[in-house]
């Protein structure tokens, strides 16, 4: 069915309190824990809205595999984006050969983004969708080189 939204997705964890820790770090809110399913809950969004949530699921090392998914914010947010996980002692992380001295653009969206991970090592995005036209020759590039061509 088209347009829909996704509401909620699914991440594994080792340990629930420390990840539930970290995902509060980050200004997720919890919204609920289920201790005997060793599993919680966080709303996305904005406060009071119940339109996006992301479960976080303890499981034993032999059942853990790593996932990914992307935070959607605005590019002022994503520009004040290092600064805000440096403060909660949180690292981007290099992504597709690129150094995190700024967003990468995947041109084919576009839009930039920035990577970094949980305590588990699932990889987490902030993604800031970019005016313009797709250009999926570009491939990814740099923040600064995406403004460049666009300026020309």
């Amino acid at each position: 069915m088209k347009n829909v939204k996704l509401y909620e997705t699914h991440v594994y964890c080792k340990n629930l309190e420390k990840s539930i820790e970290f995902y509060q770090s980050i200004d997720l809110d919890l919204a609920y824990v289920l201790n005997e399913r060793r599993v919680a809950f966080f709303w996305l969004g904005e406060p009071g809205t119940k339109e996006q949530m992301l479960g976080v699921w303890e499981v034993p090392e032999d059942q853990f595999f790593k996932k990914h998914f992307a935070f959607a914010l605005s590019v002022e947010q994503l520009q004040e984006l290092p600064q805000y996980l440096e403060s909660k002692g949180i690292e981007l992380r290099p992504a597709f050969g690129f150094d995190i001295s700024e967003p990468v653009v995947h041109a084919w969206m576009p839009a930039a983004c920035y990577y970094f991970e949980d305590p588990d090592g699932n990889s987490l995005e902030y993604l800031a969708l970019l005016e313009g036209d797709p250009q999926p020759e570009l491939g990814v590039i740099h923040l600064s080189h995406w403004k460049q061509l666009k300026n020309a």
